[in-house]
């Protein structure tokens, strides 16, 4: 018998824009961790969660999905949902790497802030968030110095996801105008499923309200490393525990590439996307340390809502992925 071979786990959380209407509702009473872990986020928001939740479950919700008061509680309480998931596999993540918000979510994983400290902080910064300027973010196949023409009027690079995978942020007029102007230029860009300027100076007002916060609550040294994309390497003791940091998330940009470099430099990994759209797990496919094999990629979810039956689907092959790429999957362990 040919033993797997053994790779240390990263357990990876997107952020947002990789929500989207009805994400993993097919595992919604019928995976019993998943549904516990959500229902333990949603139900820390009383009445607030229970809407979500309604929204979330309905064909046609009455809020849609872009609204902040939707995305923010639902993409961490999937995200969340999913790592517990994975976690109850048997699976120990040797670390933890999150994506602009999912970095919130790693930080509970790790232990840097309890679940019902980060759910608190969370609607406390949507609610902060409906006095910013509507706007949103733009992911444009181009590298950031080929996007520098375009910067500028409040407009800024948001996040590096690849080398040829930038994301600009910026108000609804001047990321019009820039959009006009990729169009016209035959750049390809989509924009993403979000209302709110992230990453950017226009969510500057919420940094002091939102350190005031974060000093009432209690922060911890993660247990489990943890890879923050906003510094580009492993979270100090000290990062974790300074306010400053992560109220200043808002504002400052997402280098996610500079950051899975330093991920897969380390040693063998298998990646696990523990989240929907597999938009990490596409960024991943495409580096070199992935490509060659030396590191593998697993994603949990479908890219977007197909169906009961390929959420959990998808969930049957994360699990045999693991066990054949990272040798640590309990064999007795019955699949869903």
């Amino acid at each position: 018998m040919t033993l797997p071979q053994r790779r240390s786990v990263v357990l990876m959380l997107p952020g947002t824009g990789a929500q989207h209407p009805r994400m993993a509702t097919g595992l919604y009473g019928h995976e019993p961790v998943f549904t516990e872990a959500v229902d333990e986020v949603l139900g820390l928001l009383g009445a607030e969660g229970r809407a979500a939740r309604a929204d979330w479950l309905a064909a046609e919700p009455e809020v849609p999905m872009e609204a902040d008061v939707r995305s923010a509680p639902l993409l961490f309480a999937v995200n969340y949902a999913m790592a517990r998931l994975v976690e109850g596999w048997g699976v120990r993540p040797d670390a933890y790497l999150g994506h602009s918000m999912g970095e919130f979510t790693a930080a509970v994983l790790a232990g840097v802030f309890t679940l019902e400290d980060a759910v608190r902080l969370l609607w406390d910064r949507v609610g902060l968030q409906r006095s910013t300027p509507a706007g949103g973010m733009l992911a444009v196949a181009a590298a950031p110095q080929d996007l520098a023409s375009y910067v500028g009027g409040g407009v800024v690079v948001a996040a590096v996801n690849a080398p040829r995978h930038t994301v600009l942020s910026g108000p609804d007029g001047p990321l019009e105008a820039v959009a006009r102007r990729l169009a016209a230029d035959g750049r390809t860009f989509r924009r993403l499923a979000s209302r709110t300027p992230y990453h950017s100076p226009a969510l500057a007002p919420l940094v002091a309200p939102a350190q005031a916060l974060v000093r009432r609550l209690r922060l911890s040294p993660p247990r489990t490393p943890l890879y923050s994309a906003y510094t580009g390497g492993l979270l100090t003791a000290d990062e974790a525990v300074d306010p400053g940091f992560w109220a200043a998330q808002p504002v400052t940009p997402v280098m996610f590439r500079p950051t899975l470099d330093r991920v897969l430099a380390a040693e063998d990994r298998v990646l696990v996307e523990a989240g929907p759209s597999q938009s990490l797990t596409v960024l991943a496919r495409g580096h070199e340390a992935v490509r060659s094999g030396r590191s593998v990629v697993v994603a949990t979810l479908p890219p977007r809502a197909l169906g009961p039956g390929e959420d959990r689907r998808c969930v049957r092959e994360a699990r045999e992925r693991l066990l054949a790429h990272s040798g640590r999957l309990p064999l007795d362990l019955p699949a869903s």
